[in-house]
């Protein structure tokens, strides 16, 4: 990228591979698909995108690039944000139903 910063997720789809155990290190042997889940912000890094293994269920978080000439496609951002809103408020909505 041009910031000297690597990507490690489609910029399209915003999918990954589950290669790290440390950041990096492509030492796991998972190698499985890493699905975007959501995105939260970090304080200090900003926007991450959070990606969980389809295979072992493990959680991770990626910084999402924001380079205007390589950036990720903020259209598949916004998405995934709508539909982690979406989830959230339907747990929610269950949970009331549950009290009353």
């Amino acid at each position: 990228m041009a910031n000297g910063s690597y990507r490690n997720h489609c910029p399209h789809c915003l999918h990954s591979l589950h290669v790290d155990v440390s950041p990096g290190d492509r030492a796991n042997d998972c190698r499985a698909l890493m699905r975007p889940v959501a995105v939260e912000h970090h304080s200090a890094k900003g926007y991450m995108i959070v990606h969980q293994c389809t295979a072992c269920g493990t959680r991770g978080r990626n910084r999402m690039a924001d380079d205007p000439h390589q950036g990720d496609d903020l259209d598949t951002v916004i998405a995934l944000m709508h539909k982690a809103i979406g989830h959230h408020e339907a747990g929610h909505t269950n949970r009331r139903r549950t009290h009353l």
